[in-house]
């Protein structure tokens, strides 16, 4: 494997281990450094990451961040888009009070199902080009579950109830947007 492969490999695995975005450069940073002295020194990359290169991230991941750190980050970070999602039926009716109704709740389930299994499948949890495909099987599960079960609101969701979702993943997301900006500058 070319220097290349094994970052673009130890990226896509740290994405998905849910490494935030701060760290995966830095730790990017020093695998690339590493890998060209080892190159200078005239050793191979193999001697640098082993045989695989996906135990060699995960155990690289599993050390910088452990997993009850990282499930706490990725479920924020759930969180957060949950609450985004959800303010969008408040702003487009332009009401303090939203009525669900069963087809409402097939139809987040199934679109944040979809979503979170395509991006895994993927090997990151971008939420980038997943939603096409999602919207087109939660739309028929909203509009079968809405003719199955009736249009009848199961109960009201307050305007406060979205920014509360919010509010656990905000500290994620401004690190996440101040590490892309110093890395760009």
């Amino acid at each position: 494997m070319t220097n290349a492969q094994i970052l673009a490999a130890c990226r896509s695995n740290w994405e998905y281990r849910g490494i935030d975005d701060a760290s995966m450069r830095e730790m990017l940073d020093e695998l690339s450094a590493h890998l060209e002295d080892a190159e200078a020194a005239g050793r191979t990359a193999k001697d640098v990451v082993g045989g695989d290169v996906r135990t060699f991230a995960a155990a690289w991941a599993r050390a910088r961040a452990p997993f009850p750190r990282r499930l706490l980050r990725t479920t924020c970070i759930g969180l957060y888009y949950a609450g985004c999602v959800l303010l969008v039926p408040y702003l487009i009716r332009w009401t303090t009070q939203l009525d669900v109704s069963p087809g409402n709740i097939a139809f987040w389930v199934v679109l944040t199902v979809v979503t979170v299994a395509w991006e895994l499948r993927r090997g990151s949890l971008g939420f980038r080009r997943s939603w096409a495909v999602a919207l087109v099987v939660a739309l028929p599960a909203g509009i079968l579950a809405a003719w199955l079960a009736g249009d009848a609101p199961l109960f009201t969701l307050p305007l406060w109830a979205p920014p509360l979702l919010l509010l656990p993943g905000l500290p994620y997301a401004v690190a996440d947007l101040r590490a892309r900006r110093r890395s760009a500058a």
